[in-house]
């Protein structure tokens, strides 16, 4: 071990000293417990039953209590303590239900001494009455408690709690007769040995099961309770009502919670799970722990301070399978790494910063903020005593208030309200949206939901080809001068290829119909459609061929020029079905041979074939669709989503999963839709827009949002009899024994669909009270109430 201090403890005659030290176990330990000396320290699990000496350096293996080559099941320990008035005996709670104490004095090797088996089901807890020496009191999970005299062979009184199981039971330290038992229900019980019959105080301490409970060692009316709702409590139960007086906060279920000695306000807690590490409170100061212990690797499971006069040693065991000594001197002080500044925002804009009050007083040319200025004391501490405190700091806390007439929150609540969901298309749902962003001076929210619509919406019908289409109006579009094979292929032929051989020339026969179209006679407005022998991509190339050829010419009128069209499918029809190798045109072979690219052994002409053979406008339009798939601008709304949600409006964030639902919705993980969901309804209720709240979550795309209507909503039934609220599920009264759910028209009972008057509580079938309510106003059962159906 690296820790080395070395402590040693004055305690009368005898000392303690030791340092931080531990040992392997065989096994995992369920709990552990130390002689009266401070000696001796017994381990007990489900597979260990051993003491250990605590000697200066080291745990020294002392006696192995599991003997026998078949141990029973009464070896198998959930509790064990060591009786502090008797150093020879120990009392162990078995799993099996069984109650066994053990008698070291024994000379054979079996040190059992007494069995109890009156328990019917796991015991979890037993404790030696803390100067009688033959009292022993056991709680199990079957709700009982039983007291047993070591000098009879059964229990001398059972107590029932009326409750569920029984986690741990307490003697008070102070008071002879009293005992403090936990419930798995959340409650405690005081009880009176003298008095089996009955509890002499209950109170509700957790919501949640209470594990463990300790009495203070000095004050007598404390007693500290920790729960699996990560709480630790302290009450006082010498008031004649039990009050708390004081709670510490932690980060998971407390299993064992244990006063440290010669420390009033000081305590050690453990985890029952997911936190290995041992934290020792100051309940005065309970956001915060006094010292941490952080050696153990696995659950804690027990904790015993060495001896009950030594604030310095403490003992644990863990489900790592090792026995540990910590010295106080050692912990980790986590006051040391905390940081003395904080800084908040408010629900309305206001600004909240805590600094060290030191740091405040030493900035002399600090300005008081314009929009205000409020300090208040954060923290305030009598004369310091050095003796195992914290750092004494005092803090001072500034709060910056905005103007409260600039309702900045404002949109957000006008936003909530105007903004629809669902009950109209996609369209019509973003257009509304972006108008309402458009209204509240937000652009890029209303230019976010215009650019959903127009991503996401089907696209229009193409026009129809009009008659008479003229090129000259087509300047803006994308004709090509370069075309790639690759990009070609799909829409070339089955291959999407252009076979050439060497000594051939490439030469496009095209045959139109004179009169059917007009081009405008402008070489410069004209694509270039025949090329060299050059790259092969480059299919259109500097070879220009004369119009005559291959179109007829016509002028058009200047309201033919002003008139504008939509690009046909196929402008041009072809005039008869072309050849697979037609001739070409003399004079383009002509200036193929006297063309410098091409050699001159060249006698071929390789024509394409008629799937290959297209018209100088069917490659001036797109090869595919102008329209992308809508799944095309799925990552784009998902990086614009979670844009949203990281500058902290969670509100476009939802607002958008809600109106494209399964659009977007496989394209965010549920996890991160139902933490959105979650702040957006946060919020909503904090506005107290209870509605918007309801709406966003019935039409949520999360299942985990969806259910909270469920889950959350009570109704409450009164009987329509004896006027009493219905406490069973069903149709009849536990009180007037009577059917609460009869037609008060038809005098049936209402199997399915029930109505009733919230004013009387009478009601019956739907259809039988419309219909009755449409002749009187009077409630049918003759009560004289005037019920309205609404």
């Amino acid at each position: 071990m690296e820790k080395m201090s070395r402590v040693t403890t004055a305690l009368g005659s005898s000392a303690i000293s030791g340092r931080t030290m531990f040992c392997h176990l065989d096994a995992p330990a369920n709990a552990i417990s130390v002689c009266r000396d401070a000696t001796q320290v017994v381990v007990a699990g489900r597979n260990i039953f051993k003491i250990y000496g605590l000697e200066e350096e080291q745990f020294v293996e002392k006696l192995n209590l599991r003997v026998g080559r078949k141990p029973s099941l009464n070896f198998s320990c959930a509790d064990v303590m060591w009786h502090q008035v008797e150093d020879s005996l120990l009392a162990t709670a078995a799993t099996n239900g069984a109650v066994v104490t053990w008698n070291l004095g024994k000379p054979s090797r079996n040190k059992q001494d007494q069995l109890f088996t009156e328990h019917k089901r796991t015991v979890n807890k037993v404790c030696f009455h803390p100067t009688e020496v033959y009292m022993l009191l056991s709680g199990s999970q079957d709700g009982f408690m039983k007291c047993f005299d070591l000098r009879k062979k059964e229990s001398v009184s059972t107590f029932s709690g009326q409750s569920e199981s029984v986690r741990d039971v307490q003697f008070s330290m102070k008071d002879y007769f009293t005992f403090a038992a936990s419930f798995e229900n959340g409650n405690v019980q005081l009880w009176d040995i003298r008095r089996p019959d009955r509890f002499e105080r209950m109170f509700t301490a957790h919501t949640g099961p209470v594990f463990c409970c300790d009495w203070h060692p000095d004050d007598r009316g404390w007693l500290a309770t920790g729960g699996r709702d990560k709480m630790v409590k302290v009450w006082d139960m010498t008031t004649n009502r039990v009050k708390e007086i004081y709670c510490v906060q932690t980060i998971a279920s407390v299993a064992r919670v244990k006063w440290r000695p010669e420390r009033k306000f000081h305590l050690a807690t453990c985890s029952m799970m997911v936190d290995h590490n041992i934290y020792v409170w100051d309940i005065r100061r309970p956001f915060i722990p006094f010292a941490t212990f952080e050696e153990h690797k696995d659950v804690t499971t027990g904790i015993v301070w060495r001896h009950q006069h030594d604030p310095h040693f403490l003992l644990s065991g863990s489900k790592d399978s090792t026995l540990y000594q910590h010295m106080f001197e050692d912990a980790t002080r986590p006051v040391d790494m905390a940081n003395p500044e904080g800084l908040c925002f408010g629900l309305m804009g206001d600004l909240a910063f805590a600094v060290n009050d030191s740091l405040i007083s030493s900035d002399a040319n600090r300005k008081p903020y314009p929009g205000g200025d409020r300090r208040y004391p954060f923290f305030s501490f009598k004369r310091p005593n050095l003796t195992e405190q914290f750092a004494h700091v005092s803090s001072a806390l500034s709060v910056f208030e905005t103007d409260l007439d600039s309702h900045r929150m404002d949109w957000f609540v006008k936003t909530a309200q105007l903004y629809l969901l669902s009950g109209k298309s996609f369209a019509e749902l973003c257009d509304h949206n972006a108008k309402v962003a458009q209204e509240l001076k937000r652009p890029q929210v209303s230019t976010t939901w215009t650019m959903l619509r127009i991503m996401f919406s089907d696209p229009a019908n193409l026009a129809a080809p009009a008659p008479n289409l003229n090129l000259s109006k087509l300047g803006s579009l994308p004709l090509m001068n370069s075309f790639s094979m690759k990009e070609m292929g799909p829409g070339m032929g089955t291959d999407g290829r252009l076979e050439r051989s060497k000594g051939e020339s490439r030469q496009d026969n095209i045959h139109l119909e004179p009169g059917n179209s007009h081009i405008s006679n402008n070489n410069e407005e004209n694509e270039e459609t025949e090329g060299s022998d050059g790259p092969v991509e480059n299919m259109f190339a500097d070879v220009e061929l004369d119009d005559d050829d291959l179109y007829s010419m016509e002028q058009d009128n200047q309201a033919a020029e002003e008139q504008e069209y939509t690009l046909p499918q196929e402008a041009f029809q072809l005039r008869h079905e072309i050849m697979d190798n037609p001739s070409a045109p003399e004079h383009l072979q002509q200036d193929k041979a006297d063309s410098p690219h091409v050699s001159g052994n060249e006698a071929e002409v390789t024509c394409l074939t008629p799937i290959e053979s297209f018209s100088l406008i069917s490659i001036s339009q797109p090869l595919f669709s102008p329209h992308l798939p809508a799944s095309f601008f799925c990552p784009i709304v998902r990086e614009m989503l979670s844009y949203y949600a990281e500058q902290g409006d969670v509100q476009m964030a939802v607002s958008v999963l809600i109106v494209m639902g399964e659009r977007i919705r496989k394209e965010i993980d549920d996890l991160t839709q139902e933490h959105w969901y979650m702040s957006y309804i946060d919020l909503l209720q904090r506005f107290e827009l209870w509605n918007v709240s309801n709406e966003v979550i019935k039409l949520s795309t999360c299942n985990a949002i969806t259910c909270l209507n469920q889950t959350s909503t009570t109704l409450h039934i009164n009987c329509s009899n004896c006027k009493r609220p219905m406490s069973n599920k069903g149709w009849i009264c536990d009180r007037c024994r009577q059917c609460a759910s009869v037609c008060a028209v038809c005098h049936h009972v209402v199997k399915g669909l029930f109505v009733w008057c919230q004013g009387c509580s009478h009601g019956g079938h739907l259809e039988h009270i419309m219909n009755w309510l449409k002749s009187s106003t009077h409630c049918p059962a003759g009560c004289g109430h005037l019920c309205e159906y609404t």
